[in-house]
Protein backbone atom coordinates (compact mmCIF):
# COMPACT_ATOMS: atom_id res chain seq x y z
CA UNK A 1 0.00 0.00 0.00
CA UNK A 2 2.80 2.38 0.96
CA UNK A 3 4.82 1.49 -2.13
CA UNK A 4 1.86 2.11 -4.44
CA UNK A 5 1.25 5.43 -2.73
CA UNK A 6 4.85 6.46 -3.32
CA UNK A 7 4.62 5.55 -6.99
CA UNK A 8 1.39 7.49 -7.38
CA UNK A 9 2.85 10.65 -5.86
CA UNK A 10 6.01 10.25 -7.94
CA UNK A 11 4.04 9.88 -11.17
CA UNK A 12 1.93 12.94 -10.29
CA UNK A 13 4.99 15.11 -9.55
CA UNK A 14 6.79 13.90 -12.68
CA UNK A 15 3.76 14.68 -14.84
CA UNK A 16 3.53 18.17 -13.40
CA UNK A 17 7.22 18.83 -14.04
CA UNK A 18 7.04 17.61 -17.65
CA UNK A 19 3.87 19.57 -18.43
CA UNK A 20 5.30 22.73 -16.88
CA UNK A 21 8.55 22.58 -18.85
CA UNK A 22 6.99 21.51 -22.15
CA UNK A 23 4.32 24.19 -22.18
CA UNK A 24 4.60 26.21 -25.38
CA UNK A 25 4.78 29.94 -24.72
CA UNK A 26 1.76 31.85 -25.90
CA UNK A 27 1.72 35.17 -27.72
CA UNK A 28 1.42 36.98 -24.43
CA UNK A 29 4.57 35.36 -23.15
CA UNK A 30 6.43 36.25 -26.33
CA UNK A 31 5.44 39.84 -25.82
CA UNK A 32 6.71 39.66 -22.24
CA UNK A 33 10.08 38.42 -23.46
CA UNK A 34 10.25 41.27 -25.94
CA UNK A 35 9.41 43.69 -23.13
CA UNK A 36 12.36 42.41 -21.13
CA UNK A 37 14.72 42.40 -24.09
CA UNK A 38 13.72 45.87 -25.25
CA UNK A 39 13.81 47.34 -21.76
CA UNK A 40 17.62 47.67 -21.94
CA UNK A 41 18.34 50.34 -24.48
CA UNK A 42 21.45 50.47 -26.62
CA UNK A 43 23.17 53.03 -24.41
CA UNK A 44 23.49 50.48 -21.60
CA UNK A 45 21.06 52.24 -19.29
CA UNK A 46 19.31 50.21 -16.54
CA UNK A 47 16.31 48.10 -17.40
CA UNK A 48 12.97 49.86 -17.36
CA UNK A 49 10.54 47.01 -16.70
CA UNK A 50 6.92 47.17 -17.74
CA UNK A 51 4.42 46.46 -14.94
CA UNK A 52 3.67 43.04 -16.41
CA UNK A 53 7.32 42.08 -16.72
CA UNK A 54 8.06 43.37 -13.22
CA UNK A 55 5.22 41.26 -11.78
CA UNK A 56 6.45 38.13 -13.56
CA UNK A 57 9.99 38.70 -12.32
CA UNK A 58 8.82 39.17 -8.74
CA UNK A 59 6.67 36.04 -9.00
CA UNK A 60 9.69 34.08 -10.25
CA UNK A 61 11.72 35.33 -7.28
CA UNK A 62 8.92 34.51 -4.83
CA UNK A 63 8.60 30.93 -6.11
CA UNK A 64 12.32 30.22 -5.78
CA UNK A 65 12.67 32.01 -2.45
CA UNK A 66 9.77 29.97 -1.04
CA UNK A 67 11.22 26.76 -2.47
CA UNK A 68 14.97 26.96 -1.83
CA UNK A 69 14.96 29.57 0.91
CA UNK A 70 12.13 28.23 3.08
CA UNK A 71 10.48 24.89 2.28
CA UNK A 72 13.67 22.92 1.62
CA UNK A 73 15.40 24.07 4.84
CA UNK A 74 12.20 23.42 6.81
CA UNK A 75 12.06 19.90 5.34
CA UNK A 76 15.62 19.27 6.51
CA UNK A 77 14.71 20.52 9.99
CA UNK A 78 11.72 18.19 10.14
CA UNK A 79 13.87 15.13 9.39
CA UNK A 80 16.40 16.33 11.97
CA UNK A 81 13.64 16.58 14.57
CA UNK A 82 12.29 13.13 13.73
CA UNK A 83 15.70 11.56 14.34
CA UNK A 84 15.65 12.97 17.89
CA UNK A 85 12.07 11.99 18.69
CA UNK A 86 11.31 8.88 20.73
CA UNK A 87 7.62 8.69 19.83
CA UNK A 88 6.77 6.52 16.83
CA UNK A 89 3.70 8.58 16.00
CA UNK A 90 5.67 11.83 16.18
CA UNK A 91 8.34 10.37 13.89
CA UNK A 92 5.72 9.43 11.29
CA UNK A 93 4.06 12.85 11.43
CA UNK A 94 7.38 14.65 11.03
CA UNK A 95 8.40 12.35 8.18
CA UNK A 96 5.22 12.95 6.19
CA UNK A 97 5.50 16.70 6.84
CA UNK A 98 9.02 16.45 5.42
CA UNK A 99 7.72 14.70 2.30
CA UNK A 100 4.93 17.25 1.81
CA UNK A 101 7.25 20.23 2.25
CA UNK A 102 9.78 18.84 -0.23
CA UNK A 103 7.12 18.05 -2.83
CA UNK A 104 5.77 21.58 -2.46
CA UNK A 105 9.33 22.93 -2.84
CA UNK A 106 9.86 20.98 -6.07
CA UNK A 107 6.52 22.15 -7.49
CA UNK A 108 7.27 25.80 -6.67
CA UNK A 109 10.76 25.56 -8.15
CA UNK A 110 9.28 23.98 -11.27
CA UNK A 111 6.74 26.77 -11.56
CA UNK A 112 9.52 29.34 -11.22
CA UNK A 113 11.62 27.59 -13.87
CA UNK A 114 8.64 27.35 -16.26
CA UNK A 115 7.91 31.03 -15.70
CA UNK A 116 11.51 31.88 -16.58
CA UNK A 117 11.51 29.74 -19.74
CA UNK A 118 8.22 31.18 -20.96
CA UNK A 119 8.66 34.86 -20.21
CA UNK A 120 12.35 35.73 -19.76
CA UNK A 121 15.43 35.81 -21.93
CA UNK A 122 17.35 32.58 -21.28
CA UNK A 123 20.73 32.93 -22.97
CA UNK A 124 22.41 31.42 -19.87
CA UNK A 125 25.03 34.13 -20.10
CA UNK A 126 25.21 34.77 -16.34
CA UNK A 127 25.98 32.73 -13.24
CA UNK A 128 22.42 32.85 -11.93
CA UNK A 129 20.95 31.16 -15.00
CA UNK A 130 23.69 28.54 -15.38
CA UNK A 131 23.60 27.55 -11.70
CA UNK A 132 19.81 27.50 -11.82
CA UNK A 133 19.80 25.04 -14.72
CA UNK A 134 22.23 22.64 -13.01
CA UNK A 135 20.42 23.06 -9.71
CA UNK A 136 17.09 22.10 -11.21
CA UNK A 137 18.51 18.86 -12.64
CA UNK A 138 19.90 17.75 -9.27
CA UNK A 139 16.77 18.90 -7.47
CA UNK A 140 14.66 16.57 -9.61
CA UNK A 141 16.93 13.64 -8.71
CA UNK A 142 16.45 14.16 -4.98
CA UNK A 143 12.74 13.20 -4.69
CA UNK A 144 13.31 10.19 -6.96
CA UNK A 145 16.06 8.96 -4.63
CA UNK A 146 13.82 9.65 -1.65
CA UNK A 147 10.82 7.73 -2.98
CA UNK A 148 12.89 4.64 -3.74
CA UNK A 149 14.57 4.40 -0.35
CA UNK A 150 15.51 0.87 0.81
CA UNK A 151 13.86 -0.72 3.82
CA UNK A 152 15.57 -0.48 7.20
CA UNK A 153 18.09 -3.27 7.66
CA UNK A 154 19.02 -3.44 3.97
CA UNK A 155 22.74 -3.34 3.23
CA UNK A 156 22.43 -0.34 0.91
CA UNK A 157 20.37 1.66 3.40
CA UNK A 158 23.43 3.44 4.86
CA UNK A 159 24.73 4.37 1.39
CA UNK A 160 21.28 5.56 0.34
CA UNK A 161 20.97 7.71 3.47
CA UNK A 162 24.38 9.33 2.90
CA UNK A 163 23.65 10.12 -0.77
CA UNK A 164 20.14 11.44 0.01
CA UNK A 165 21.41 13.58 2.90
CA UNK A 166 24.43 14.96 1.02
CA UNK A 167 22.46 15.76 -2.13
CA UNK A 168 19.69 17.41 -0.12
CA UNK A 169 22.10 19.65 1.80
CA UNK A 170 23.99 20.53 -1.41
CA UNK A 171 20.82 21.40 -3.37
CA UNK A 172 19.44 23.48 -0.50
CA UNK A 173 22.69 25.40 0.07
CA UNK A 174 23.24 25.99 -3.66
CA UNK A 175 19.63 27.08 -4.09
CA UNK A 176 19.95 29.64 -1.30
CA UNK A 177 23.18 30.95 -2.85
CA UNK A 178 21.43 31.23 -6.21
CA UNK A 179 18.66 33.30 -4.64
CA UNK A 180 21.35 35.72 -3.49
CA UNK A 181 22.88 35.84 -6.98
CA UNK A 182 19.41 36.43 -8.43
CA UNK A 183 18.90 39.43 -6.14
CA UNK A 184 22.33 40.75 -7.11
CA UNK A 185 21.60 40.28 -10.83
CA UNK A 186 18.30 42.12 -10.43
CA UNK A 187 20.11 45.00 -8.74
CA UNK A 188 22.81 45.15 -11.44
CA UNK A 189 20.27 45.27 -14.26
CA UNK A 190 17.74 47.64 -12.70
CA UNK A 191 19.90 49.56 -10.14
CA UNK A 192 17.06 49.06 -7.66
CA UNK A 193 18.08 48.44 -4.08
CA UNK A 194 17.70 44.90 -2.77
CA UNK A 195 19.21 45.48 0.69
CA UNK A 196 15.93 44.89 2.48
CA UNK A 197 15.27 41.59 0.71
CA UNK A 198 18.87 40.46 1.15
CA UNK A 199 18.68 41.30 4.84
CA UNK A 200 15.39 39.44 5.32
CA UNK A 201 16.77 36.36 3.56
CA UNK A 202 19.92 36.47 5.70
CA UNK A 203 17.91 36.74 8.93
CA UNK A 204 15.66 33.86 7.90
CA UNK A 205 18.53 31.55 6.89
CA UNK A 206 20.49 32.43 10.04
CA UNK A 207 17.51 31.51 12.22
CA UNK A 208 16.97 28.21 10.40
CA UNK A 209 20.68 27.35 10.66
CA UNK A 210 20.69 28.17 14.38
CA UNK A 211 17.60 26.01 14.91
CA UNK A 212 19.26 23.17 12.96
CA UNK A 213 22.25 23.26 15.31
CA UNK A 214 20.05 23.69 18.38
CA UNK A 215 18.10 20.50 17.67
CA UNK A 216 21.24 18.44 18.01
CA UNK A 217 22.22 19.94 21.37
CA UNK A 218 18.79 20.55 22.92
CA UNK A 219 18.51 17.25 24.78
CA UNK A 220 22.10 17.64 26.02
CA UNK A 221 21.35 21.11 27.41
CA UNK A 222 18.24 19.86 29.18
CA UNK A 223 20.25 17.11 30.86
CA UNK A 224 22.69 19.65 32.28
CA UNK A 225 20.10 20.73 34.83
CA UNK A 226 19.71 17.22 36.28
CA UNK A 227 22.09 14.90 38.08
CA UNK A 228 22.74 11.51 36.53
CA UNK A 229 20.58 8.71 37.90
CA UNK A 230 23.54 6.83 39.40
CA UNK A 231 24.42 9.87 41.52
CA UNK A 232 20.88 10.11 42.87
CA UNK A 233 20.87 6.47 44.07
CA UNK A 234 23.78 5.89 46.50
CA UNK A 235 24.56 2.29 47.43
CA UNK A 236 26.21 0.73 50.44
CA UNK A 237 29.68 0.66 48.96
CA UNK A 238 29.79 4.20 47.64
CA UNK A 239 27.69 7.14 48.72
CA UNK A 240 27.70 10.42 46.84
CA UNK A 241 26.94 13.67 48.62
CA UNK A 242 26.91 17.29 47.58
CA UNK A 243 30.28 19.01 47.73
CA UNK A 244 29.49 21.10 50.84
CA UNK A 245 28.20 18.05 52.73
CA UNK A 246 31.35 16.08 51.91
CA UNK A 247 33.47 18.87 53.36
CA UNK A 248 31.44 18.92 56.58
CA UNK A 249 31.71 15.14 57.00
CA UNK A 250 35.48 15.31 56.52
CA UNK A 251 35.78 17.95 59.26
CA UNK A 252 33.71 15.86 61.69
CA UNK A 253 35.81 12.78 61.06
CA UNK A 254 38.99 14.73 61.81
Amino acid sequence: MLVSGRKGVLVLCTSFVILSLLTVPSNGSSNSTEDLNQSRNKTGHPLQLTPKAAFQLKLHALFHWSSFGFLMPVGILLVRMSSKSKSGRCVRVLFYCHVISQIAAVLLATSGAALSLMHFENSFSNTHQRVGLALYVFMCLQPIIGFFRPERGAKVRSLWFFVHWLLGIAVCATGIANVYTGLRTYHERTTKSVRVWTGLLTVEISFLAFFYLLIDRWSYMIKQGHLPVEQLRPNDNHRTYPTTLRKELAMVQE
